[in-house]
């Protein structure tokens, strides 16, 4: 009678990868509420109230030691109930690493000022509520930073007129700057769709090749 032979033991489980381990101990940081991988960089979706307490664990905790705040933008979703999302680019120098985190607001949540983690972000906060109107909880100088003085709307929303509202002009009379609402004058617009390649058709001595290529 032949032995029976024992099944074969499972093969232990591969070791987690280093973006692994990361993307693990981002998620376990206060405030987080998920995180992807997305174009070869983490990107961390963070409660919006949490932010401050979120942003200051990734720059303190020596696994992560965010030092520096890249950039922050805004993105706009008209679609959904909190259309915007602020977006920041955050740069570990001493490990070589970055990360993105989100959180989403509308018109009126304001979204806490990181000022008190990175005093830069004082630049990138005018910026986005100067283009897109999100409004800074903290930042005691929301001021518009790109657009005009008297400026209204912000232009970085999908629902703001590509023309804008007003144009200005310099007026020689008044020897000063004046502001008009927009005037797209159509009577005196002309729209000459052919290309530049095409804009000879027949040169003088060619009738023959076209004649030909008629009757061919």
């Amino acid at each position: 009678m032949a032995e029976e032979t024992a099944p074969e033991a499972a093969p232990p489980p591969p070791e987690p990868t280093e973006a692994e381990i990361f993307a693990a101990a981002v998620a376990s940081v206060p405030g987080v509420t998920g995180t992807r991988w997305q174009h070869g960089e983490l990107t961390a979706h963070a409660a919006r109230d949490s932010i401050l307490a979120t942003m200051t664990a990734l720059r303190d905790d020596p696994r992560f030691a965010f030092e520096q705040l890249m950039d922050l933008c805004g993105v706009d979703w008209p679609e959904r109930a909190e259309r915007f999302e602020v977006v920041y680019n955050l740069l570990s120098v001493s490990l070589n690493q970055r990360i993105r985190v989100v959180v989403t607001t509308d018109e009126t949540a304001p979204v806490p000022s990181v000022l008190t983690v990175w005093p830069a972000a004082t630049w990138w906060e005018r910026e986005a509520w100067d283009l897109f109107g999100i409004v800074f909880s903290g930042q005691p100088d929301l001021r518009r930073i790109l657009t005009d003085y008297g400026f209204e709307g912000h232009p970085l929303r999908k629902d703001f007129p590509l023309t804008g509202y007003v144009e200005l002009r310099y007026d020689e009379d008044r020897k000063s700057v004046v502001y008009e609402p927009v005037k797209l004058t159509q009577d005196f617009r002309s729209f000459d769709f052919l290309s530049p390649w095409e804009a000879i058709t027949t040169l003088p001595g060619d009738e023959k090749v076209f004649t030909d290529r008629a009757k061919g």
